[in-house]
C-alpha cells in the first residue's frame, strides 16, 4: 500500500504517531535531543481523549523553541524551517481533520528535508507517496519513504504495541538525518 493510502486509512494514533515519528526524525535541526520528544511518543498509548497530548506538546514546542539556534544558510536553513513548521502546525487536539492534515504535512516536510539534505535534483514528491515505490529515489530521500511506511504500517497492524517498533524506526532515521546534516556542513564549510 503506497504512504497516501496509508495515512488515509490510518486512525488517530496512527496519524499522530506518523507525525511524531516524522517530527522525531528531523528533531535534530531544531536542536533537540534524542529525548525531545519522548514524552509526546508517551502519550500516544493513551486514547485521544485520555492523554495529555495537548500540554505535553505546548511543552515540548518551548523546550525546543528555546534549543534552537538560528537557522543556517541554504539547504539547511531551509530543511530547519520546514521542521520548524511541523512542529508549529501540530494540532493541540490529537483528532480530527487537523490532525490527518497535519500527519499529511509532517510526511511531505520530512521528505522535502531528505531531498533538501541528499542534493537531489527533482523529484515527484506527490507521485512518490502516490506510488510508494522507492525504486529509483535517492538514498536518503528513499529511506525516509520507507520510514514514513514501516510507522504506519507498524500502528495500523498493532495498534499502541506498534509504538515501540515505531519509535525505533525513527531512532534510526534521526540517526541517519544527523549524519547527513554534519556531512552536509562539512561539505559546505
Amino acid at each position: 500500500m503506497s504512504l497516501e493510502e496509508l495515512i488515509a486509512q490510518a486512525d488517530e494514533r496512527g496519524l499522530a504517531a506518523s507525525g511524531v515519528a516524522c517530527l522525531d526524525r528531523c528533531v535534530p535541526l531544531l536542536g533537540g535531543d534524542d529525548e525531545a520528544l519522548r514524552p509526546l511518543w508517551g502519550t500516544l498509548a493513551e486514547g485521544p481523549d485520555d492523554g495529555d497530548w495537548g500540554e505535553v506538546l505546548r511543552q515540548t514546542r518551548e523546550m525546543l523553541d528555546a534549543a534552537a539556534g538560528e537557522a543556517g544558510d541554504g539547504c539547511a536553513g531551509e530543511a530547519a524551517e520546514l521542521a520548524r513548521g511541523m512542529l508549529a502546525t501540530a494540532p493541540l487536539d490529537r483528532s480530527g481533520t487537523a490532525l490527518r492534515q497535519w500527519a499529511d504535512g509532517c510526511s511531505d516536510g520530512a521528505l522535502r528535508i531528505h531531498l533538501l539534505l541528499d542534493g537531489a535534483g527533482d523529484v515527484d514528491l506527490d507521485a512518490a507517496r502516490r506510488e510508494g515505490c522507492a525504486d529509483g529515489l535517492s538514498p536518503l530521500f528513499a529511506a525516509e519513504l520507507r520510514r514514513q511506511t514501516a510507522v504506519l504500517e507498524l500502528v495500523a497492524a498493532h495498534g499502541a504495541a506498534g509504538l515501540r517498533s515505531a519509535l525505533e524506526v525513527s531512532t534510526e532515521g534521526r540517526r541517519v538525518l544527523r549524519a547527513a546534516v554534519s556531512r552536509r556542513s562539512r561539505r559546505d564549510a
